[in-house]
């Protein structure tokens, strides 16, 4: 059971001044509709607000919304999406555009509850959503709202925990305005913990409008909160990734429909750290004709649970095998998404 909860009405009026008078300008929050909140809080998942931004308008110029987001094709959304990652959340978002046509008459439901039936939309975006969009007393919990709670109230469970987020909102919930004000506490405590109550490192206490209420700052404990379980080591996969060329153009695949990354376009690859030998023998069986490979750089990427340590060869091939598309760089970097962990090697063949 979380304590200490009787200075929460204080602490909203607190972060509702602060916010009105600090908040950052944001696009997203210069016009708050649900289509536009509901785009921007899927991008900020896992995704600096800076590099979101260049994204989400760009998104908005192309599909400005609902009908336009169930129209367009995988193809295209997931273009606009390269660079983001977890396109997973792209195809949610159509996904959700369709439904939103067939049952919604291309709205969104001014409900958590409705909201939440939608795919790819969870506690937290519905959250977001009803409060932001509509006014509605509903809480959105993410990490930065975690950090902010458990550090007002010197709370040591672990917010990895379920049990804890569901606490957490239940507890929020029961002092939530309505109105304006529920968007701007959802807002506002959302900007405390990016801006002043920050993860990773010391808190900028003397900016913090709850420093006068915060029971960890009081007793200089804020780097003991909030407590989570460590995660577990990211698992290692070496991957040899195949630059193959014809005359000008390159060998791209796509990737399977379901799995990491799935739909997306590829330079092939392999697993493991192949020889040279290697490589040659594994075109061959393409039907490419390899006449030569040479080592082409190396890269590293991190998912959330796995890192790629991959290693690049230069092969240039007699002929195009029919299992892969040929395309120009310029070509590739136009028309087909390729996700960021290929991205280096992408550079590369750009400049050869």
């Amino acid at each position: 059971m979380i304590e200490n909860t009787e200075r929460l009405p204080d602490a909203v009026s607190l972060i509702l001044e602060w916010y009105s008078a600090s908040r950052r300008l944001l696009p997203w929050r210069q016009d708050p509709t649900p289509y536009h909140t509901w785009i921007a809080e899927i991008m900020l998942q896992q995704t600096r607000i800076e590099a979101v931004i260049p994204y989400y308008e760009r998104f908005l110029r192309e599909l400005p919304d609902v009908p336009a987001l169930a129209a367009v094709s995988e193809d295209r959304l997931l273009k606009l999406w390269e660079g983001l990652g977890y396109y997973s959340r792209a195809r949610n978002l159509r996904k959700a555009a369709v439904l939103l046509m067939e049952h919604y008459c291309g709205e969104l439901p001014a409900s958590a509850a409705e909201l939440r039936k939608l795919p790819g939309i969870g506690d937290y975006t519905a959250g977001s959503i009803a409060s932001i969009s509509f006014g509605l007393p509903e809480p959105a919990v993410d990490g930065n709202v975690l950090r902010v709670m458990t550090r007002l109230l010197a709370c040591a469970d672990d917010i990895a925990a379920p049990a804890t987020r569901r606490a957490v909102t239940e507890l929020l919930r029961a002092h939530y305005p309505t109105g304006n004000d529920a968007a701007l506490l959802t807002e506002g405590i959302m900007e405390l913990g990016e801006t002043v109550c920050l993860p990773n490192g010391a808190p900028l206490c003397g900016r913090c409008p709850l420093r006068g209420l915060c029971l960890a700052h009081r007793v200089g404990e804020e780097l003991s909160y909030p407590v989570k379980t460590a995660k577990k080591p990211r698992r290692i996969e070496e991957k040899t990734v195949l630059l193959l060329r014809c005359g000008t153009r390159y060998a791209i695949r796509k990737r399977p429909g379901s799995g990491m990354l799935a739909g997306l376009w590829e330079f092939p690859n392999a697993d493991g750290r192949l020889t040279e030998e290697a490589v040659l023998s594994l075109v061959s069986d393409w039907d490419a004709a390899p006449l030569r490979a040479v080592p082409f750089g190396s890269a590293k990427h991190i998912f959330t649970h796995v890192e790629w340590h991959m290693s690049g060869f230069l092969v240039d091939c007699a002929g195009e095998s029919p299992f892969f598309l040929w395309r120009t760089p310029e070509e590739i970097s136009r028309d087909y998404s390729l996700p960021t962990a290929f991205r280096a090697f992408q550079k590369k063949i750009s400049g050869v």
